[in-house]
């Protein structure tokens, strides 16, 4: 849980509700970190979520669920927010067009690039090459340590 009564804890919390991008870092089979940066929803608990279309991202959680969320910088070295925990692919999760919230935050974002919320939907949903991505990509992110 993030103590909104410490001063960092404060600034965790203002970036996880306020920010729009988050770089979500997740590692591939050879070991390697892969930032990606992504749309997120916090609801005030422990549960960052967010969705994925099929591929690489997913993939390396189902094999790893280890990974960090990161915040960018104020350009001067501070204001730095890093998240590390684990990560699952929740298939039973809310379609994006499905979830107020996503659509309250990014609504104006998915019609800027020409989609509407049940297309941006569809787009999180199609196959990918592997079978398992043919769930719906909502992931989890439960941190775990805070820096």
């Amino acid at each position: 849980m993030i103590d909104e009564g410490t001063e960092f804890g404060a600034r965790v919390a203002r970036r996880l509700r306020e920010e729009l991008v988050v770089w979500l870092t997740t590692v591939t089979p050879a070991g390697a970190p892969l930032p990606r940066p992504v749309g997120f929803l916090w609801g005030g608990g422990e549960v960052v979520s967010m969705y994925s279309q099929p591929g690489t991202r997913v993939r390396n959680i189902a094999a790893n669920p280890k990974v960090t969320l990161n915040f960018d910088g104020d350009g001067r070295g501070g204001d730095i927010v890093v998240l590390s925990g684990t990560a699952h692919v929740d298939a039973d999760g809310p379609a994006a067009d499905a979830n107020a919230a996503w659509l309250d935050k990014y609504g104006a974002q998915i019609e800027q690039i020409g989609m509407s919320p049940a297309t941006y939907a569809r787009a999180l949903q199609r196959p990918g090459p592997d079978p398992a991505d043919a769930a719906r990509r909502t992931l989890k992110l439960r941190p775990a340590r805070r820096r």
